[in-house]
């Protein structure tokens, strides 16, 4: 790997930052992204069904000790797991940690003011996924 090839890989997805309606869901549920800062973003995303908080998630991209990026999720508060680069275009990103029971994948793509996120792995010998769509909103407060 070249050295333009190694900060390219660790340049967060500024693409991501912002707010994002999740498609088909209750009012409410989004994804938000804090725009890159010290190398990282950091977000969170709700579900809500009927009015009550269903899901929730805390999120980071960030350098690892290599430098390369990580995905780190933390669904309900538990504690993280990371997902390590494998693939990161113009508008699109792809994190994988394959010891992980599910997903074993993560991934996001932005066209325009639509993004779509897909988590994916192996479950119960099955290949399973989880397909997001997002649409860019205004973030609450603007």
């Amino acid at each position: 790997m070249t050295p333009a090839h190694a900060q390219e890989a660790a340049t967060p997805p500024a693409w991501m930052a912002g707010c994002w309606k999740l498609e088909g869901a209750e009012a409410g549920s989004a994804e938000q992204w804090m725009a890159p800062a010290a190398g990282q973003m950091m977000g969170m995303s709700r579900t809500l069904r009927r009015g009550k908080l269903a899901e929730f998630e805390f999120l980071q991209i960030r350098p690892n000790a290599e430098g390369k990026l990580d995905f780190i999720a933390q669904p309900q508060g538990r504690p993280p797991t990371a997902f390590g680069l494998k693939e990161q275009g113009s508008q699109s990103v792809l994190f994988e940690n394959t010891g992980h029971d599910f997903p074993q994948r993560i991934s996001y793509k932005r066209e325009g003011l639509q993004m779509q996120a897909r988590i994916e792995g192996m479950r119960n010998g099955q290949l399973r996924g989880i397909d997001f769509a997002f649409r860019k909103i205004a973030c609450d407060g603007e």
